[in-house]
């Protein structure tokens, strides 16, 4: 691993950013990334967090467009309450504050607190719960259906309609719909290895792959002998249009888990876009590469949010942050 030592992972990583864009606050001690210009004024701003691992998710889609302020947590693990306070006091511009909270349970029971604690300062906020995945109802680390790649939609979307003036309620009510409407499920060709451990973090033998993994590596829908992109493909897609079934256009993530290389997501984007061609589903936006990752994992998720004309508009909305940019 290219690190220093597994203690100091996440504080020399924010160091890091810190150096690379100086758009951005990177408060390395207390673990708080805030978009320089915060608080914006008359805006109502978007906070969200995790344990570290997960790059770009969340500290690479804070900016203009997404996120006001993001909370990194140790590796794999919820960052405390602190942080989050710490974020919405220094994004707060009187609007309120809408926290985007991945259904992991650390993060739902420091999320709650760190709402209950802004809010005896003064600070409104909201809430909105991502849990998108459709491999498995509860996990490790989840009482229901954790949350994945639509977070990156519910950031975005969310984020824009918060650029666009809307109130906190109607920024809540959008990410709502977007969760309501996104499903995902992920593949995982090889284990993740965390600092800390300095090998793998559960065990899948070479020629077998986890169809449903969660971010973390928590078990699937089941084991299988290695199969092709086209055939995980047929098997991914299924699994969300069958709890999905959209009547509309999507929006479609292609996710790499880490350590896939852009070669293999976009061949593997092909046979998505040609399983969802045979289903008859329209595809309006895509976005393919590693947003939602779990460290050194191989593999791949696939994520569909059902659109409408707004949340179109919304997408489209210029975005500025280091791991998502355009219209800008």
């Amino acid at each position: 691993m290219l690190i220093n030592v597994a203690e100091t992972v996440v504080a020399d990583a924010l160091r890091g950013m810190a150096a690379a864009h100086p758009e951005l606050t990177v408060d390395v001690e207390n673990r708080v990334i805030v978009r320089r210009d915060a608080p914006v004024a008359d805006k109502v701003a978007l906070v969200s967090g995790g344990g570290s691992g997960h790059e770009p998710l969340h500290g690479g889609f804070v900016g203009p467009g997404m996120l006001s302020a993001a909370c990194p947590g140790e590796v794999f693990t919820s960052p405390v309450p602190d942080q989050m306070v710490r974020a919405a006091a220094a994004v707060d511009s009187g609007r309120g504050v809408l926290f985007v909270v991945k259904n992991y349970t650390g993060d739902v029971l420091n999320f709650d607190m760190a709402a209950e604690l802004a809010e005896d300062e003064g600070i409104q906020v909201a809430k909105v719960l991502v849990n998108d995945d459709v491999a498995v109802t509860d996990s490790l680390y989840t009482a229901g259906r954790r949350g994945t790649g639509a977070t990156l939609f519910v950031e975005k979307l969310a984020g824009a309609a918060a650029d666009e003036g809307m109130p906190l309620e109607r920024v809540e009510a959008v990410a709502h719909r977007v969760n309501d409407r996104a499903r995902s499920f992920g593949v995982a060709l090889s284990p993740c290895s965390t600092p800390a451990k300095g090998g793998p973090t559960f065990d899948l033998p070479d020629g077998e792959l986890e169809l449903g993994v969660g971010i973390h590596g928590e078990p699937g829908r089941e084991r299988r002998s290695m199969m092709t992109s086209r055939e995980i493909a047929d098997f991914a897609v299924d699994a969300v249009l069958e709890d999905l079934q959209p009547r509309n256009p999507v929006l479609l993530l292609v996710n790499g888990m880490g350590a896939t290389p852009l070669l293999e997501l976009y061949g593997f984007h092909a046979e998505v876009q040609r399983v969802l061609t045979e289903r008859n589903v329209t595809v309006a936006r895509v976005l393919v590469g590693n947003y939602v990752t779990s460290l050194d994992m191989a593999g791949a998720s696939v994520t569909l949010c059902e659109a409408d004309e707004e949340l179109l508009r919304l997408w489209d909305a210029p975005v500025r942050t280091t791991a998502l940019r355009w219209g800008v």
